[in-house]
């Protein structure tokens, strides 16, 4: 059945290409493109989140290959370290001895005794020609022993460098997934938030009441006003002058104090 599927689709395509031209494969790559970015958007943040702290988790095996691979490594130079050091020693051994046997000859002499064995001059050049030959070895030996360690010294250097990046980046990577997380996490709060209707028809009943409540007290606050000044009569709360005579004679003599302006009856 999926083979019968498959068949049908290419030749729909094959169809689509001679009828439409070329543009159509264009056509289908941009639809599945566009199939492909809206269900890579379906996806819930979480579960992208969580994906990737799975796949930084998953870094750790890798890393501790390398770390075995670089352990690994640097015993093997360390041991050619001790090798080198070794065949130093030896050569520098052999030197010595040859320049003994070297300065022994030079005096011309036709015997010489070596450990409490005697030999002649020819033995004793005989054995200064192999320990030659040997020392020219010896020293191309440590020469290639030096290039072995020098490469591996810096394939070591590399690879730790390079597992320091990669445990650099790791570390990176898990404070980029908690900030996202705590980003995530005050993006969600937000909404909650914002889609949380309170109901406040009650809180606006209550307001309308004590406003009217307010007025109602107002009004009653300027009728009692209104009653206490226009009640027809001389409060008696206020004290009653004595003489309103005497009191305007002398407040127009006080401004003019001229005789005459003003007579008392």
């Amino acid at each position: 059945m999926i083979k019968k599927a498959i068949v049908g689709l290419g030749v729909v395509l094959v169809v689509a290409v001679f009828f439409f031209g070329r543009d159509v494969v264009s056509y289908v790559r941009t639809s599945a493109s566009y199939v492909t970015g809206a269900v890579h958007d379906t996806v819930p943040v979480e579960f992208q989140i969580e994906r990737a702290r799975n796949l930084i988790q998953g870094l750790v095996p890798e890393i501790r290959k390398n770390l075995h691979v670089i352990a690994k490594e640097q015993v093997e130079v360390e041991r050619l370290e001790k090798q080198i050091s070794e065949a130093e020693a030896k050569l520098g051994k052999a030197q010595e001895e040859l320049v003994r046997l070297k300065e022994d000859l030079a005096t011309g002499k036709e015997k010489f005794t070596y450990a409490g064995r005697s030999y002649t001059a020819t033995q004793v050049k005989t054995d200064l020609a192999n320990r030659f030959e040997r020392y020219k070895t010896s020293e191309a030996t440590l020469g290639s022993l030096q290039e072995i360690y020098d490469a591996r010294q810096r394939s070591l250097e590399a690879a730790r460098e390079k597992l320091e990046g990669m445990l650099a980046s790791r570390r990176q990577l898990q404070v980029d997934v908690e900030n996202l997380e705590a980003r995530l996490k005050m993006i969600a709060a937000a909404q909650t938030t914002s889609e949380y209707n309170f109901d406040d028809s009650k809180l606006a009943r209550a307001k309308e009441l004590v406003r009217d409540l307010r007025s109602r007290l107002d009004v009653a606050e300027k009728l009692v006003d209104a009653e206490g000044h226009f009640q027809g009569q001389i409060p008696l709360e206020e004290p009653v002058p004595e003489n309103i005579v005497e009191q305007v004679t002398e407040y127009f003599q006080a401004q003019n104090p001229a005789p005459g302006h003003l007579v008392q009856d």
